[in-house]
């Protein structure tokens, strides 16, 4: 787990967190917006969906107070030499990035260095002296594929913590472990890191 303070600032020790949430396509991104509500209560968060998430999420339902982007936002505020890019803005702002869940093919497109969406382009961008959590979802039987077990090893000589997925009963209806951590799981491993000042 990381244990870095999370800014070196004085006034980013004085301010709320900054966190910066995402979610790749599984179907425990139904869990997202629960997610999104829970840490939105004692941090700044800011949201990121891929188009596969998308599927899972509730957009009318999504807080208000917390700003859901997606590709189409990627390049829709740049156009000329000098305006915003939105993955790098997003990495200046947040003082740690969660992705929750990590699919297995978000995975794999991390561990191999590629950058085709905006969570993809964020994590490519990043400051590896910020945290980054993962907490893994997917069928048990792509949880136990060798393929499974490099990547997440090349993730974590990244420096990123993984919050192990559980055992339970999965979406297609097959016992094993592969299912998401709990939201409170992964809320009380962010308090661990930035401190019970902020409950």
């Amino acid at each position: 787990m990381a244990t870095q303070a999370p800014a070196s600032s004085e006034a980013a020790h004085r301010r709320r967190p900054r966190v910066l949430l995402a979610a790749s396509g599984s179907v425990a991104a139904i869990k997202f917006e629960g997610l999104c509500r829970s840490v939105a209560e004692w941090a700044d968060v800011r949201a990121v969906a891929t188009a596969s998430a998308l599927h899972f999420i509730d957009r009318a339902s999504f807080p208000a107070a917390v700003p859901l982007y997606t590709d189409d936002h990627e390049w829709s505020r740049w156009g000329r030499v000098g305006d915003e890019v939105l993955h790098i803005e997003l990495r200046r702002w947040a003082d740690a990035l969660v992705i929750a869940p990590l699919s297995a093919n978000t995975l794999a497109k991390i561990a191999g260095g590629l950058c085709d969406n905006l969570l993809t382009c964020v994590v490519r961008a990043w400051d590896y002296g910020k945290p980054v959590y993962v907490a893994p979802a997917m069928n048990t039987f792509m949880w136990e594929n060798p393929f499974t077990a490099r990547h997440l090893g090349i993730v974590r000589e990244l420096g990123m913590s993984v919050i192990p997925p559980v055992t339970k009963r999965l979406a297609c209806g097959d016992h094993g472990n592969g299912a998401m951590a709990e939201p409170s799981e992964i809320c009380r491993t962010l308090l661990l890191f930035f401190g019970p000042q902020h409950l």
